[in-house]
């Protein structure tokens, strides 16, 4: 059996948004998928040729690990069948170290990447750390293979993924928690709740449409839509006092880090 130039452990979501951008790019018939609940996107592209599904595990050249990080310590064995000491084992699971991975897979060519949702529609933000030892050719190829995603930021220090998953990893959340909470408050005030939500989603997908298109930091973004004395600043006092939303995202972050910290210890 031909080694494969590439292979995926996990085709979840976040999994399958890659597996669409490395067609796009030309790598069908290169790639072996395995994944325990195939679905049924999945197994049409096995019948076509596009892909290996769940054949038998040979040493890959890249090997893309997206399994969940609460199971990756029950498979890591099944995973060392796709690794000889050339592999590249790129990891995009949070809270596993680099250490972690190294003495589970059986191999010092390991990396990190932390990606988020809006990759799911290419409209992403990955995350990517290396070892020092890491040449600069395998770095751009393994960043290559996340840009299907969007945009690749990085390399960044491990010690750092923590903080910056807490903002870009979970920050997707944190913008739909945005439209769902000022949905509720226009509710509370008399909107219908369709109209509301409609308004809500609306306008912050707006907002983020306007930062992509815009050199300007969303600090000054948001002072041109303030008008002194007007009804967006009477709002943004409340929303900006230094017990309000200030607070409270440093609380979130810290907590975010605090679990991916705890994940890390779980996951050894």
């Amino acid at each position: 059996m031909s080694q494969p130039q590439l292979t995926l452990i996990g085709a979840g979501r976040m999994g399958s948004a890659m597996l669409g951008g490395w067609l796009k790019q030309g790598l069908g018939g290169q790639i072996s998928v395995h994944e325990p609940n195939p679905s049924e996107a999945l197994q049409d592209l096995a019948t076509s040729g596009d892909i290996k599904l769940n054949d038998t595990p040979t040493p890959s050249k890249t090997l893309i690990v997206a399994v969940k990080p609460q199971i990756f310590a029950s498979v890591s064995d099944t995973i060392r069948a796709h690794i000889r000491p050339e592999t590249h084992a790129l990891s995009v699971m949070a809270g596993v170290s680099l250490e972690t991975l190294e003495a589970r897979l059986g191999t010092p060519n390991v990396a990190r990447a932390m990606p988020n949702t809006p990759g799911l529609v290419g409209k992403g933000l990955t995350l990517t750390s290396f070892k020092d030892d890491t040449s600069e050719e395998t770095r751009a190829h393994l960043s290559s293979l996340l840009t299907p995603l969007g945009a690749v930021e990085g390399p960044i220090p491990e010690t750092l993924l923590p903080t910056a998953t807490a903002i870009s990893g979970c920050g997707p959340a944190y913008g739909c928690l945005l439209a769902e909470v000022m949905a509720a408050a226009g509710i509370a005030h008399g909107l219908d709740a369709d109209l509301a939500s409609r308004l809500a989603r609306k306008t912050v997908e707006g907002a983020g449409a306007l930062m992509e298109g815009s050199p300007e930091t969303a600090a000054t973004l948001r002072q041109n839509v303030t008008s002194p004395n007007g009804v967006t600043q009477a709002a943004l006092e409340v929303l900006m006092d230094e017990a309000a939303m200030p607070s409270l995202f440093k609380d979130a972050v810290a907590a975010a880090i605090a679990r991916d910290q705890a994940l890390s210890e779980e996951t050894k």
